[in-house]
């Protein structure tokens, strides 16, 4: 019943910019953390951001800080993902998480932290 459904992937050209959505169902995103993860061809999954369930200030991974971007659209339940200034090394199949619900602490970008997940969105970039 419940799911994360990540969309928004597609191909851009280096500087381009893409929003990603991760839509659920089944629970009330307001209530959990939010993790954006990626992960390339013969690369470990990489946590890149987070937003908290009280909406506190997210957290980016230095590969990121800067360009992207995490917020909430709560009458939509859902999450984005603003990525501007996109560049190859930023091509990847991208998940989004959602953690058990109502954590007392805050988020982090760590995969084990997180309980659901979606089936994940390609980026491409590419001249």
């Amino acid at each position: 019943q419940v799911q994360l459904v990540e969309s928004g992937g597609g191909l851009v050209q280096p500087g381009n910019s893409l929003t990603l959505s991760c839509a659920a169902s089944g629970l009330n995103l307001n209530y959990y953390h939010i993790g954006w993860f990626r992960q390339a061809p013969g690369k470990e999954r990489e946590g890149i951001s987070c937003i908290s369930n009280n909406n506190g200030g997210p957290t980016y991974t230095d590969s990121v800080l800067g360009r992207f971007t995490v917020s909430r659209d709560n009458t939509k339940n859902t999450v984005l993902l603003q990525m501007n200034n996109l560049q190859p090394a930023d091509a990847a199949v991208y998940y989004c998480a959602a953690d058990a619900g109502l954590s007392i602490v805050s988020c982090d970008v760590s995969p084990r932290t997180y309980s659901y997940w979606g089936r994940g969105t390609q980026v491409t970039v590419s001249s």
